[in-house]
């Protein structure tokens, strides 16, 4: 392992034995023995090479925001793109972005631009890159409206994938059936807006969800799909469900679709009170939770 990670060494920094606690907003899970830094995307490369020659595990994070990890030590590499690969530039009503990059933080940088179409991100804790990955939305709108292309690794090959070919649908994109495939970076076409009125509307929606979601408490944000025009709060609320706990873990009582981390919750924890709420609507209503 000495070798290899000397090699590694030359594209990225790497940190040792880090507590998944630190390393998403659930705060929960055991130990990360090796979290590494790529220098840029060409080291990225560099760096899944030698790892698969290896036979080495892995998986890429961005802020870890939609994230459970295991309560266990994790032998393989987890490889953070926010540090190093978050760079973005606008030209004209386009933003090219790296994955890395926050969206939060590109959906303000829009608004100062007067470029509308990012305002609904400007809640979601996340990566662009995560964001992708699992179509993010809030308030009927989702990545896919503003995803021109996205640039991937796939097969060992750097390429550039149209919004077509990104198969999205509700929380969902070709990459969630493609793990192996890394995104990179994207295009997102914006449109033209009064800079007062986008500050405006992400102004309105901050405070909604502040007053609608458990933000005090440790998350992974909405933990249930909706099922077409069925809430899954509301299936959760009529279980009765609203404040149930296991261990540390708890549905939130201001917000029925957060499970929240009320104090050292363990993964197990929730994954057992995520399996009560599953097997519970299933037999009372034969919906299949996901």
């Amino acid at each position: 392992m000495d070798r290899i990670l000397k090699r590694l060494q030359q594209y990225c920094t790497i940190e040792y034995d880090k507590s998944f606690k630190n390393l998403t907003t659930f705060k929960i899970g055991g130990i990360a023995k090796y979290v590494i830094y790529p220098k840029d995307e060409f080291s990225l490369k560099s760096i899944l090479d030698i790892l698969n020659e290896n036979n080495l595990a892995y998986k890429v994070f961005g802020h870890g925001s939609n994230l459970l990890c295991d309560d266990e030590i994790y032998e393989g590499f987890i490889i953070k793109l926010t540090r190093n690969m978050s760079n973005f530039y606008f030209a004209d009503n386009e933003l090219i972005a790296q994955a890395g990059c926050s969206i939060i933080s590109l959906s303000y940088k829009a608004s100062e631009k007067s470029l509308s179409g990012l305002e609904f991100a400007s809640g979601i804790p996340g990566t662009l890159g995560g964001s992708i990955f699992m179509n993010a939305g809030a308030y009927n709108s989702s990545m896919s409206d503003i995803i021109d292309s996205v640039k991937v690794i796939r097969n060992n090959e750097i390429v550039w994938l149209s919004n077509s070919q990104c198969q999205f649908g509700y929380r969902s994109s070709v990459f969630l059936n493609n793990p192996d495939w890394i995104i990179l970076e994207a295009k997102l076409i914006l449109k033209p807006g009064n800079v007062a009125d986008i500050k405006k509307l992400m102004k309105n929606r901050q405070q909604r969800r502040m007053a609608s979601q458990p933000l005090n408490y440790p998350s992974a944000g909405s933990t249930f799909r909706n099922i077409g025009d069925i809430f899954a709060w509301k299936l959760i609320d009529e279980i009765g469900f609203r404040g149930k706990t296991v261990g540390g873990a708890a549905v939130s009582e201001k917000h029925t679709n957060f499970i929240i981390n009320k104090g050292n919750a363990k993964a197990k924890d929730v994954v057992e009170l995520s399996d009560q709420i599953i097997e519970i609507i299933k037999e009372k209503y034969g919906i299949e939770m996901i």
